[in-house]
């Protein structure tokens, strides 16, 4: 028996075993138990994702010899003739080769016809928006008012092409691009029931590979395993496809977090020694920029924990800043490869920029501080010689009110610099505090920003005494305090605020009350929770639930007024 390629060896033949579109076969198995059937459907999506699978899936649950059933049995002779191409009353027809009116005539002129086997026919049309113009008047009026027997599927790549007068007389699915979690564990399943051996870090690399599609990702498994002689090996699949691998990304990510330009230059001699794309290497090398700047700030969308776990100590290690500026870095570096001398003269001095540039790092690079100009200080501060002096109390003016100016009685030198402690402490809770100590309305009213405003609004206030704010920072947001400067723009920040030098002291551990950060997340949930149920009591939407079998999708809901 010749040899089956995987994508069609593999390809899914009922609802159950479709990966990667939940949304859709959960929409189609409603409406096929419930028997609101409607006449014509259109599946969008990029190539290889599963629309013509969806499609006889579609078919065989419409005609299997059991009944019009989400679960067809798979073995009587309707359901083996549609997995087989041989069904008489379903018909798939590629736009792209049969576009022209006459076509389309030819077709409808077939479906007026009773089914001859079947319970439905089913016409499958993919690629729908090579249609000309007339081909697609000529079938308005049928996919208008078809006979009861018959069913239209469309597909396509690129929905914007199809007419709205088409798109308004079907239902539209949108089918997502595969997930690389999906991918990877949809290959690790096939191999193993095939019996071959392989490395996690092959498949990652076939997942990336595919872009979205699992059609794309059989393909590129199926020439792994040739090009391994029957093993699916991480090195081999990195030759194959001439990708650059994650050894010499991370590689980079060490040699900038220990500064050391040697070990840059040596992974880019490597690269070339290969030759590896560069252009690639900065691309994969700002997604892996994204991946640790969204460990810091959101690691709960990671969903990989091994991919987690890798960029734990990076993002711990990395400053916020820095990996914007990398970022920012990494991506116009590669649209100014073209103007480089070469390609390896572009990538190297891109590395330079990215271990010269720091902000605020003295000694980052050679020769890259220039001398800091003494700033005078402000007018309003009154800096008498180091005498004992009565300490100051700041007290947080009303936010609707300008800030009532602080007394000018005498206050020591400056206070030193800012202190982080990162030894974990019990939470205390600030009861002691006097009844207008707002630690929000205080940050609204300094005017905080960026990620000063992002380290204040996830602090407690804990005291306030003399000159000395006492914050908590909890655990999971640490690395706000990583670089120094955040702290010390807080610092800075309350000190214009107040007209006076203030110190802050920051040490890590769990809060015992609600962070400003906390309160604005609880006010933003509260505010979608009362836009989702006031969608959902709309009669308008509650009438396109129930005859349409649609869904609300919650995530997509905003209330008036969010910027985001």
């Amino acid at each position: 028996m010749s040899y089956q390629v995987l994508a069609r060896k593999w390809r899914p033949k009922s609802f159950e075993t479709l990966v990667g579109q939940e949304h859709v076969v959960r929409a189609l198995t409603h409406a096929l138990t419930t028997g609101r059937l409607h006449h014509a459907y259109l599946f969008t999506g990029t190539r290889g994702v599963g629309k013509t699978t969806i499609s006889r899936i579609l078919a065989k649950s419409l005609n299997c010899e059991t009944g019009i059933t989400a679960t067809p049995c798979g073995v009587c002779a309707a359901c083996t003739e549609i997995d087989s191409g041989r069904f008489v009353d379903y018909v798939e027809m590629d736009a792209a080769s049969n576009r022209g009116v006459d076509d389309m005539a030819s077709l409808l002129e077939k479906a007026a016809y009773a089914p001859s086997r079947g319970r439905y026919k089913v016409y499958m049309i993919d690629e729908v928006h090579m249609l000309t113009g007339h081909a697609f008047n000529a079938m308005l009026k049928t996919l208008e008012e078809p006979p009861e027997h018959m069913k239209f599927i469309l597909a396509t790549t690129d929905p914007q092409k199809i007419p709205v007068t088409v798109l308004s007389r079907c239902l539209q699915f949108n089918l997502k691009q595969m997930p690389q979690t999906h991918i990877v564990e949809h290959l690790s399943n096939i191999l193993g029931q095939e019996g071959v051996s392989f490395e996690p870090g092959a498949l990652r690399h076939i997942a990336k590979g595919a872009n979205g599609s699992m059609r794309d990702a059989l393909s590129l498994l199926d020439q792994a395993i040739a090009h391994g002689a029957g093993k699916v090996e991480e090195e081999g699949v990195r030759d194959m496809l001439g990708t650059v691998g994650e050894d010499h990304l991370f590689e980079l990510l060490d040699a900038l977090q220990a500064q050391d330009i040697g070990a840059l230059i040596a992974v880019a001699d490597a690269m070339e020694a290969r030759s590896l794309s560069f252009e690639s290497a900065l691309q994969e090398f700002a997604t892996l920029l994204h991946r640790v700047a969204l460990m810091q700030f959101a690691p709960q969308a990671i969903a990989d924990n091994f991919e987690r776990e890798r960029l734990a100590p990076y993002a711990a290690a990395f400053g916020a800043e820095f990996l914007q500026l990398a970022y920012q870095i990494a991506i116009h570096g590669r649209d100014e490869l073209a103007l480089a001398p070469d390609e390896y003269t572009g990538f190297t001095m891109n590395l330079l920029r990215l271990h010269a540039f720091r902000p605020e790092a003295p000694g980052a690079g050679v020769a890259t501080t220039s001398p800091r100009v003494p700033v005078a200080a402000p007018a309003a501060v009154v800096r008498p010689a180091a005498t004992a002096a009565p300490a100051v109390v700041l007290q947080t003016p009303p936010v609707e009110k300008p800030a009532a100016p602080v007394s000018s009685a005498c206050v020591p030198e400056d206070p030193p610099p800012a202190r982080v402690l990162n030894e974990p402490s019990v939470a205390v809770p600030a009861a002691a505090l006097a009844a207008d100590m707002d630690w929000h309305a205080m940050i609204v009213a300094a005017g905080l920003g960026g990620m000063t405003r992002e380290l204040a609004q996830n602090c407690e206030l804990l005291d306030l005494q003399g000159n000395v704010l006492k914050l908590r920072l909890p655990p999971s947001h640490k690395h706000l305090v990583m670089m120094a400067s955040n702290v010390s723009k807080l610092q800075d920040a309350l000190s214009a605020h107040f007209d006076q030098p203030v110190r802050v002291n920051i040490d890590i551990g769990e809060v015992a009350s609600q962070t400003p950060a906390q309160r604005n997340e609880e006010v933003r949930q509260n505010r979608h929770a009362e836009a989702v149920a006031s969608l959902e009591s709309d009669p308008f939407v509650q009438e396109l639930i129930e005859r349409c079998d649609a869904t609300l999708v919650e995530s997509s809901v905003k209330p008036l007024g969010d910027s985001q």
